[in-house]
């Protein structure tokens, strides 16, 4: 094969290729090693701006980083705003249950707001039904204990709404974000997490659950037993086996099934990144979702070599590349968002 066009070149270091322009260029890499190193080297110099075409487009790309940095503080101050109106109104709903209801409490007492610990509670109270409220602070995971003995970890901002007592017949609770869950066993009490877009049913499993009202699409990942997913205006049934993960396309309607690596799904609660034979392949991707950045291995990275534990995710990928070093004999390079690995020859 003869080398790679112009054209070809330029669109693959934008992101712009076609599915049959990557095909070429895949098979051109695959044709020898000086070809994938030179495709390397060219990927390196793009990124690094080296050509003066560039430098100005990087200057550029400084420029909006910083403006989005700035928009984006003062989006959180206002998301704080937001999320203290959010939920005072489900303490509004609440109490516009207990007028429902007919109930002579007041205001004060039909809902009290605690706050502590990272997280808030309202307190509902029926003489009938007492109900529970637990919401993470922004930032924070919250652990909460249920009833039954269940775990649940709230992830930032998630709110979760169950029982002081679970009934004779089954455990029911409400979820609004994201929560992993391990639930306590009990096969004649199945337990049910509902949200507004679909609703998981299990008996005794550990699960991630995530259903943001502002999120497009809708999971439940399965980590260890079995869980029955459905979606609330019946998009489908499905029960998942561990390692799969169920998606509800809100718009769509559509519910399908992916397999995954269920634990980097759950990552968020102990900040532990896992790992089993996984080669350096499988590893930069996972670092790539959970930076955000953008991983080019060099041609001379071995992928037969595999690798088990567990990495701690920390603040910054280089402090986490600086821990994998002391696994994997790796240099690496960061420039912006993306970061250049090769191979350790000392």
């Amino acid at each position: 094969m003869r080398n790679l066009s112009e054209e070809i070149i330029n669109k693959y270091l934008t992101g712009q290729c076609s599915e049959e322009e990557l095909i070429k260029v895949n098979a051109w890499i695959s044709e020898s090693d000086e070809n994938a190193r030179q495709l390397f080297r060219m990927e390196e110099i793009y990124h690094l701006g080296k050509f003066d075409h560039y430098a100005d487009e990087q200057r550029m790309a400084n420029a909006e980083k910083r403006l989005y940095k700035q928009l984006s503080q003062e989006k959180k101050k206002k998301d704080k705003v937001l999320h203290m109106h959010r939920w005072m109104r489900y303490a509004a709903i609440l109490v516009a249950l207990e007028v429902e209801s007919g109930s002579q409490y007041t205001y004060a007492h039909s809902v009290a707001l605690l706050m502590g610990g990272g997280a808030g509670y309202w307190f509902y109270n029926r003489p009938e039904h007492q109900m529970l409220v637990a919401v993470a602070n922004e930032g924070i995971v919250k652990e909460v204990v249920l009833p039954d003995g269940t775990k649940v970890w709230l992830n930032n901002a998630a709110m979760l709404k169950y029982p002081r007592e679970f009934s004779e017949k089954e455990r029911n609770v409400y979820l609004d974000g994201e929560a992993y869950f391990e639930v306590t066993k009990n096969r004649h009490k199945p337990f049910t997490v509902e949200s507004d877009a679909m609703r998981v049913r299990v008996l005794g499993t550990t699960f991630n659950f995530k259903c943001d009202k502002r999120c497009r699409i809708a999971e439940a990942t399965l980590i260890e037993g079995e869980i029955e997913v459905k979606g609330n205006k019946d998009e489908g049934q499905i029960v998942l086996a561990p390692g799969q993960r169920a998606e509800l396309n809100r718009n769509s309607g559509r519910l399908t099934v992916k397999q995954v690596d269920a634990k980097l799904d759950a990552v968020w609660r102990d900040n532990l990144i896992p790992f089993n034979k996984a080669n350096i392949f499988t590893i930069t991707k996972a670092l790539e979702r959970f930076y955000d950045v953008k991983i080019i291995l060099s041609p001379d990275i071995r992928s037969d070599k595999t690798y088990s534990g567990v990495l701690k995710k920390k603040s910054t990928i280089e402090s986490v590349l600086k821990s994998l070093q002391n696994s994997i004999p790796i240099e690496y390079k960061i420039v912006g968002n993306n970061i250049f690995i090769s191979s350790d020859k000392k």
